[in-house]
């Protein structure tokens, strides 16, 4: 259901779950006390970067709405309703959808769209033009051109909307995404709307199309150099993080993210492999990108131009920065270079730059101190009235009370006249710790049994998947029936099916039904067993098989004990013989550890 996605989209998981609970951040990650149990350590995990939630205490985990219904005690329509106002998403506009008559069918917009890139590929491959600007002026390889799928409008009218009508797309569905537009001067019809360009696909995290940004490649100084696919259903340029679905493992390495102004600076940074850089549309970067950003860090560094609009990024970027609790620093450029410019020279200095940024404030305030005559009454007032109209942005009163006494002492007044300049513009109301909200379903009680079995396999199936060499040792004594979970069930049956998988598309379409599962198990994994040695892991699956193998063996017997009541002598046989198979089975294993 697309309203589920769009909702999913608009909304952070730990903004909503942080209304219940207070949340910490952990790493990567959040933590607070679970709602659902009365524990007094924390163990109950939100990860922004899957975008679900744990609770290890009572086992219960999902995405946002599975959390809305345990908390509120709602259905999952109920569900949506509440997180779809929360989010401002119209679900009438779905339900239209779904009834026949209009509405976006977002499936097949992303098929649309997948097929208009690799038109554009084929046209590149056969343009001197473009591949002369891309291979010779830009320097990029033939293998980065494949890897962005960079590709070329051709300078017709309608070659794009001919070829997609001819694969069965409507005009409206090529108009809807920004691909057409209608014909000029009469004419009937419709035109591409990229025509003539180097075209540079625009990816969600996930790598699928959602847009274009094309670049004029003809010497027309009455054309704009850039121009960007439209606000479409797919596409927001207030949130969407240009290139993020081949830097995000590299974010995740090296626990920072460089953001550049330019998408050909970002392509040619991982090029040269520093693949840790992004680009936002413009300098215009919103809390948004930040928040999609800080999902995989919260360590953003700018690579913005040294130019005014730069400093004027830089000014709006700091409070929102603030606001979205990440760290916001600058790489500066010798000699006013851009990315690019500086990659082509000195590959080796780039990487050497990004790694010494200065913590954003302290670069403006810098920038400006060369700027202003500090000594003058007049630039001590235009320099306190930028600086402090940043520092009345900042959400932590210990940072702006840093500054405020920093500033000050640079230009020779006392902090009581600063803060008393700083009344006197109306700030934002100061955040407030809500009160959370309790939680209307109250926990249900668990068998203590079920759900230690239910956790050793969850743990077991956790290595397994995040472990291939170890995938046969933990699958191999296992039955299907030990595992009570059905999600669970049906992962093990999958990998048993399916040991040597490695993350194949192809496969992992077999676990779609269950992907926020599987990303449950990957927080496990993160949690329990990151860092441990092989010969550690491998004892570890020693124990929990011995343990879960042992909780199967007595709730077997127990079933066994209460048939055994009313059975007959040839019934009695059979149950005592199934008795003496739990034994073998639990001697066997448990002999080995």
């Amino acid at each position: 259901m697309d309203a589920v996605e769009e909702v999913k989209g608009r909304l952070n998981i730990e903004d909503v779950i942080s209304e219940y609970v207070q949340l910490k951040r952990a790493g990567r990650n959040w933590k607070g006390l679970s709602p659902f149990s009365e524990e007094k350590s924390p163990s109950f995990m939100v990860s922004p970067e899957k975008q679900i939630w744990h609770d290890f205490s009572s086992g219960k985990g999902g995405n946002v709405f599975s959390f809305i219904m345990e908390v509120e005690g709602l259905t999952f329509k109920e569900a949506l309703e509440l997180l779809a106002r929360k989010a401002g998403v119209d679900l009438d506009q779905y339900r239209t959808a779904n009834k026949g008559t209009h509405g976006p069918n977002k499936d097949r917009l992303y098929r649309l769209l997948d097929l208009s890139t690799k038109f554009y590929q084929v046209q590149f491959s056969r343009n001197h033009t473009t591949l002369e600007y891309v291979l010779k002026k830009r320097r990029f390889s033939k293998e980065t051109a494949l890897e962005w799928r960079l590709g070329y409008s051709p300078n017709g009218g309608s070659a794009l909307v001919d070829f997609l009508k001819g694969k069965g797309y409507s005009e409206a569905e090529i108009k809807s995404v920004g691909l057409g537009v209608e014909k000029r001067y009469g004419s009937k019809g419709m035109a591409d709307m990229f025509r003539g360009r180097l075209m540079i696909p625009l990816c969600d995290p996930q790598g699928r199309v959602i847009g274009f940004t094309a670049r004029l490649l003809a010497d027309n100084p009455n054309a704009p150099k850039y121009i960007n696919t439209p606000q479409t259903v797919l596409y927001d340029k207030s949130r969407h993080v240009f290139g993020l679905h081949l830097a995000k493992e590299a974010i995740r390495k090296s626990k920072f993210v460089v953001v550049a102004e330019g998408n050909l600076d970002v392509i040619a940074s991982h090029q040269a492999g520093v693949r840790q850089v992004v680009a936002t549309a413009g300098t215009a970067l919103t809390e948004q990108h930040l928040q999609a950003l800080s999902r995989f860090t919260g360590d953003i560094r700018l690579s913005f131009d040294a130019d005014k609009a730069g400093l004027n990024a830089t000014e709006r970027a700091i409070p929102i920065a603030s606001k979205a609790k990440v760290s916001l620093s600058i790489i500066s450029i010798p000699s006013g270079k851009d990315p690019d410019e500086l990659i082509k020279q000195d590959p080796e200095m780039w990487k050497k730059i990004i790694q010494d940024p200065e913590y954003a404030l302290d670069w403006l305030i810098g920038r400006y101190k060369q700027q202003l005559d500090l000594s003058s009454g007049q630039g001590k007032r235009r320099f306190s009235d930028v600086i402090l109209q940043v520092v009345r942005g900042l959400h932590d009163a210990v940072e702006q009370d840093h500054y405020i006494a920093a500033v000050a002492k640079l230009i020779g007044v006392s902090p009581d006249a600063l803060r008393a300049k700083l009344q006197q513009t109306p700030e934002e109301p100061s955040v407030r710790p809500r009160a959370l909200k309790k939680p209307k379903r109250p926990p249900a009680k668990s068998n203590p049994a079920q759900f230690d079995i239910t956790r050793t396999a969850n743990h077991l199936l956790s290595i397994a998947l995040m472990q291939p060499k170890l995938r046969s040792i933990v699958v191999e004594p296992l039955q299907p029936d030990m595992i009570e979970n059905e999600q669970a069930r049906e992962l093990f049956q999958f990998l048993q099916a399916t040991p040597g998988f490695n993350g194949e598309a192809a496969q992992a379409d077999t676990l779609r039904p269950i992907a926020d599962y599987v990303k449950i198990l990957g927080l496990h994994y993160e949690e329990l067993y990151q860092g441990l040695e092989f010969m550690e892991l491998q004892n570890e699956v020693a124990r929990l098989q011995v343990h879960l193998i042992d909780r199967y063996v007595k709730m077997q017997k127990q079933h066994i004990t209460a048939q055994l009541a009313d059975a007959d002598e040839n019934k009695t046989v059979t149950l005592l013989t199934q008795v003496k198979e739990l034994d073998r089975l639990l001697k066997t294993y448990k002999g080995g550890v």
